[in-house]
């Protein structure tokens, strides 16, 4: 299994969400691997869902147009699979809890394991319910990351010291989508985990320029755009692999010189 912790090597990463299915799978595969060569550290893989209640109305859409044309949790498996014979960057999937119950939780961990997926995001279980996913994707080698919302210092403190992999820390309450601007006083939420934790932190939600991504690096250890790639591959359909790398190097670019 390739680790979590690896894209964190280089000192600052890049994080990078799709919707695997859209506008279809062979589309996907192009585009994790463009990605993977533009400089993205880890590759957040969102399987798409019905109702997925973290999302705004960029990821909600991708999600609609992948479920109508057919996708399927067997689909994106097989995809990965083919995916792995030429990119061992750092993949991790973003589902939901009724996909993983549908699936079968072992059933599930187990495929992640056979494609080298090294995590999993689930936002709608909340701290106190993971442990009923811990034991199966740990069992694989998975492991389970946790979202950090703008909260009371001691619950950012109590889900910090029990995450595993990276601390998923959400930018702005509310779901996700591009912002023009991010007024959430991370710093101090920041101090807090690193009391905590010595896992890295990627800050979420909301990011969409480089200046952007540089200042969330600055803050932490990476920075985490979605709702800005999944536009460009609704706006481009089959031809988002050329402008989304384009998108990645840009953005990768910013984030090393938070390093600087």
């Amino acid at each position: 299994m390739t680790k979590i912790q690896d894209a964190f090597k280089n000192e600052k990463a890049f994080i990078a969400f799709i919707t695997a299915g859209d506008p279809d799978l062979a589309t996907t595969e192009k585009l994790i691997a463009a990605m993977a060569q533009n400089g993205a550290d880890l590759i957040e893989v969102g399987i798409p869902f019905s109702d997925p209640v973290a999302e705004g109305p960029v990821i909600q859409q991708a999600s609609k147009r992948s479920l109508d044309n057919g996708t399927t949790t067997d689909g994106i498996f097989a995809m990965l699979k083919t995916v792995r014979q030429r990119v061992n960057t750092p993949i991790a999937f973003m589902t939901y809890a009724n996909l993983l119950f549908a699936y079968g939780k072992e059933k599930f961990f187990a495929r992640c394991n056979e494609v080298n997926v090294s995590a999993v995001i689930i936002p709608d279980i909340p701290y106190e319910e993971k442990d009923e996913f811990f034991e199966y994707a740990n069992k694989e080698g998975v492991e389970v990351i946790s979202l950090i919302v703008p909260t009371s210092a001691q619950r950012v403190g109590m889900i910090a010291r029990k995450a595993q992999g990276f601390i998923y820390l959400v930018s702005s309450l509310g779901v996700t989508g591009v912002r023009s601007e991010i007024t959430t006083n991370l710093d101090d939420i920041v101090k807090i985990i690193r009391e905590n934790t010595n896992l890295p932190i990627g800050i979420g939600f909301g990011i969409s320029t480089p200046d952007q991504a540089q200042k969330a690096a600055a803050t932490a250890d990476a920075a985490i755009v979605g709702s800005a790639i999944v536009k460009l591959v609704a706006k481009y359909g089959k031809n988002a692999p050329g402008p989304v790398g384009e998108y990645v190097r840009k953005m990768k670019k910013a984030v090393v010189k938070a390093a600087q």
